[in-house]
């Protein structure tokens, strides 16, 4: 891959965290050996907007971490006037890993269980009004699908960060929906 001169640096979107899961770096690297900074730079591409929310030491640190495991090997390339570069390859049990993980089908825990025990919590031992934890959190999602909507648009038509965008924005609409009906809940519970 051409090494860009530098990475893209747009406005992080609020609210968004952002781990690198080890199975997307090793994806990454079996398409082709790469250091850490290519690596980096993929990753931002991918995630325009959301990029901001990427810790800029995560890569290396997953990095360091896979190696110790031994999914994948590194040697020191020389450079000229510069630092030799450290690029990291996929090892067998590296590209096992990945075969294993673009074949899992299962999909992350939903988020609104735990949300969903705060209030059922929060009612039963009287310490909060389930309806305002809810008007607070649906604040909070309408400042991120606000600030998503706005990153969607500044995307380039057909880049692969505009997808991403959209089920962001997809998500955060379903859970506002989610929202309203845990709000129209916990009122009627209120008037019983």
């Amino acid at each position: 891959m051409a090494e860009p001169n530098e990475l893209p640096t747009p406005e992080p979107l609020q609210g968004y965290q952002l781990r690198v899961v080890q199975e997307v770096l090793l994806a990454l690297l079996a398409g082709e050996a790469s250091h850490g900074y290519q690596l980096r730079a993929r990753l931002a591409l991918a995630l325009g907007p959301l990029a901001g929310a990427l810790n800029d030491g995560q890569v290396y640190v997953t990095l360091s971490r896979l190696e110790k495991s031994g999914l994948v090997g590194s040697q020191r390339v020389g450079q000229a006037e510069r630092p030799d570069r450290k690029v990291y390859s996929l090892t067998r049990q590296g590209r096992e890993r990945v075969d294993t993980w673009l074949n899992d089908v299962s999909w992350p825990k939903p988020a609104p269980a735990e949300f969903h025990l705060k209030l059922v919590a929060a009612a039963a031992a009287g310490l909060a009004d389930p309806v305002g934890i809810v008007d607070r959190q649906r604040r909070e999602l309408l400042v991120g699908l606000a600030q998503a909507q706005r990153a969607a648009l500044a995307e380039p038509p057909r880049s692969v960060a505009a997808l991403l965008l959209e089920g962001v924005v997809l998500r955060l609409q379903a859970d506002l929906r989610w929202l309203e009906a845990c709000a129209r809940y916990w009122n009627q519970a209120r008037e019983r």
